[in-house]
């Protein structure tokens, strides 16, 4: 539906793409239209995508809508272990993936292609029409964990979807110069939501599949970018390089961050480098389709400006709901909480899933969504969160189970006991710190430790700090205490 009223509002607006040579909307719609033409062809019942965010991303959305299959974006940066079992629990999938990661799933006896092999052979094909499809139908699944013993698919319906662009996005409103950087990977929330309400609004969109600060730049200045959507750790790392000095950006109007805790000195720093640039904070998860509040630009200078601790403070906050998006904040046994004091969010609204693939759905009997998001609201109904109420590390965007980088340390022969914490870090948005209690008579220092980890997970689920201890803290029944950990890193 989406796509179909772009089309009808401009079909030959370029919709991806470079300006002069970029794809237009009814290319878009026909090549999405081959690309359901081969999948349902092939009978898959999922179409997997290992890849980066490119021009071939919105296409297979789309296409994979058209043929009424989910849309599964699996993170390219797993280890070959990891993506074969976490296709293990993906049901009769057409994967489709990047050159570079063809091999990984060829070895586990899948079949695979590449994009273009398959927009190749699309375009080629009778474009397929009339499929049979419900708002109710999965639309995308996203996985929460990357090498977990039990991955979970969030499942985003049809009706979750559409419900987020068009509670949240007015149709045809960019102005025809109006273009978005896509640089958030493609199995993030974000990547899914950007695609969506782009191409609703009327805005182009341009890819930058592996972030690098300078290219990123350069893009922008390149192709007019009005736009840009963000993790805290691009923006600190984009601050970083220009080194203090003005980012030199006249045509980037707007820049939206999200995923993780924003540094306050980064932000801080980055309104300064963009003075004309609109900042928008973009709060959401995965089971929530993206988006559930917003701190807008005009909060983000008034808050930079004033002198008022609560206006000022509202910087570090997640600004208000999204229309459709009801909140509170709930005590341990339930109940809701005043203003100001805080609690466990849960949320409410269309475009709220809830639902993993294969269990039971989390709503509670009225439909209420719980975040496990430790978080409080102001007088004036801004959105402050405090922290998760899990253990789930939140590095550069990236959700890092500990107990996968546990298992790890506890391989090495060396290593008795091991807890993996993460802790508030400017750049990253929480660092890895990992105390480990060694067998005794053992030796082995922290860097040898580090470089294990590193062999067997990829390098952003390496500990940043070692911590060596003679014991380990737990409860009576045995229960690590987490929280003393991290309060302990935070004193060493």
């Amino acid at each position: 539906m989406l796509l179909d009223m772009a089309v009808a509002g401009d079909p030959d607006r370029v919709a991806i793409g470079p300006r002069g040579s970029g794809t237009t909307c009814a290319e878009l719609r026909r090549t999405a239209a081959g690309v359901a033409a081969v999948v349902h062809r092939s009978r898959a019942r999922e179409l997997v995508f290992a890849g980066v965010n490119g021009q071939a991303f919105p296409m297979l959305l789309f296409g994979a809508a058209l043929a009424g299959v989910p849309l599964v974006p699996v993170n390219y940066r797993l280890s070959a272990e990891a993506l074969t079992s976490l296709l293990e629990h993906t049901e009769k999938p057409l994967v489709v993936a990047d050159e570079a990661f063809v091999g990984v799933f060829a070895q586990a006896g899948l079949d695979v292609c590449t994009p273009e092999a398959l927009l190749t052979e699309g375009l080629a094909a009778e474009p397929a029409e009339g499929l049979e499809g419900s708002p109710d139908d999965p639309a995308v699944l996203l996985f929460t964990s990357g090498t977990t013993a039990a991955p979970k698919a969030a499942v985003l319906r049809h009706r979750h979807l559409t419900s987020y662009v068009l509670q949240t996005v007015d149709f045809a409103s960019a102005a025809p110069d109006d273009a978005v950087l896509a640089a958030v990977p493609p199995y993030h929330v974000a990547g899914i939501g950007s695609a969506l309400s782009n191409l609703y609004a009327g805005r182009r969109m341009v890819h930058l599949g592996t972030f690098e600060p300078g290219a990123w730049l350069d893009l922008v200045r390149s192709e007019g970018i009005t736009s840009a959507m963000v993790v805290p750790t691009m923006l600190a790392r984009i601050v970083e390089h220009l080194n203090g000095g003005p980012a030199g950006l006249p045509t980037l109007r707007a820049l939206a961050y999200g995923g993780a805790r924003m540094p306050h000195t980064v932000l801080e720093a980055a309104l300064h480098a963009f003075p004309d640039t609109g900042f928008t904070n973009a709060y959401g998860l995965t089971e929530t389709s993206s988006t559930i509040a917003l701190l807008g630009p005009d909060d983000h200078r008034a808050a930079l400006s004033s002198g008022d601790p609560a206006v000022r403070a509202r910087l570090r906050s997640a600004g208000r709901m999204v229309p459709g998006v009801e909140a509170q904040i709930r005590d341990a046994s339930g109940g809701v909480r005043p203003s100001g004091v805080p609690g466990e969010l849960w949320v409410r609204g269309p475009q709220v899933s809830g639902e993993y693939k294969g269990a039971a759905a989390l709503l509670d009997a009225d439909g209420w969504f719980h975040t496990r998001d430790l978080a409080h609201f102001d007088a004036e109904g801004y959105l402050f969160i405090e922290g998760r109420a899990d253990d789930t590390i939140i590095r550069g965007g990236e959700n890092i189970a500990p107990a996968e980088v546990e298992d790890v340390l506890l391989r090495h022969v060396a290593v008795r006991e091991a807890a993996v914490v993460g802790v508030p870090d400017e750049e990253w948005g929480e660092r890895i710190a990992a105390f480990v209690v060694t067998h005794d008579g053992a030796a082995v220092d922290a860097e040898t430790l580090r470089a294990w980890v590193r062999t067997h997970l990829r390098g952003s689920k390496t500990p940043d700090a070692v911590v060596f201890r003679d014991q380990l803290p737990y409860t009576p029944t045995g229960k690590l205490l987490r929280r003393r950990l991290v309060t302990t890193a935070l004193d060493d």
